[in-house]
């Protein structure tokens, strides 16, 4: 599954690392062995990198079947629902964990910026695929705390025909549309239309 992971990432990283142990984590406290084929599983993520892609990799939870949602919260942490039981467990990252050390953080600064050279990029990718193993080696109750959720398993993904945006004329789901003051627009519409720009109509 980690290969599986990797794949579908399209590299080795940290990040991809904690997504793993923490979702295995996760599954092991729901007690569930079998990913998702269906919405039997919901996922809920607290950021937009790469701890997520494990998150569906290993949960088959996706945007697509509507059972992988994200809050910009910008936390390492995934609430996992149950509906075969009816449970939740939430796995965050904990504040104790070690941080990058300052030459592993200095050299990713200068990777992100375009300024490392040859030697550098080198020297990252070895702290980085160090970091990675070390992840993957620990104890995940020593990365994650885990915590029973009791609140409402969010709701089925809806399903429902489209209809025409009135500003741009492009298919929309009405649950997403506005009202506005000709009728239903969609909210790239509506937005665009409070800023006082207009979005070109389909022809």
């Amino acid at each position: 599954m980690w290969q599986r992971c990797r794949d579908f990432h399209g590299h080795v990283c940290p990040g991809l690392a904690l997504g793993y142990v923490g979702t295995l984590l996760a599954l092991a406290k729901l007690r569930e062995i079998d990913r998702a084929e269906d919405e039997d599983l919901v996922a809920v993520v607290e950021s937009d990198a790469c701890f997520v892609d494990a998150v569906q990799v290993l949960t088959g939870c996706t945007f697509g079947k509507g059972n992988f949602l994200h809050k910009d919260y910008g936390k390492i942490a995934l609430t996992l629902f149950s509906r075969r039981s009816g449970r939740g467990v939430r796995v965050a990252l904990k504040g104790e964990v070690p941080a990058w050390n300052p030459e592993h953080a200095e050299l990713l600064k200068k990777v992100m910026n375009g300024r490392a050279d040859e030697a550098e990029r080198a020297r990252f990718q070895e702290l980085h695929a160090r970091r990675t193993w070390e992840i993957l080696a620990a104890d995940p109750e020593s990365l994650f705390d885990s915590t029973t959720v009791d609140g409402p398993i969010p709701e089925r993904a809806r399903m429902e025909p489209s209809e025409p945006c009135s500003g741009c004329g492009e298919p929309t789901m009405p649950s997403k549309m506005v009202t506005g003051p000709s009728g239903l627009l969609c909210r790239a519409c509506a937005e665009s239309s409070r800023s006082g720009q207009e979005r070109r109509p389909l022809p």
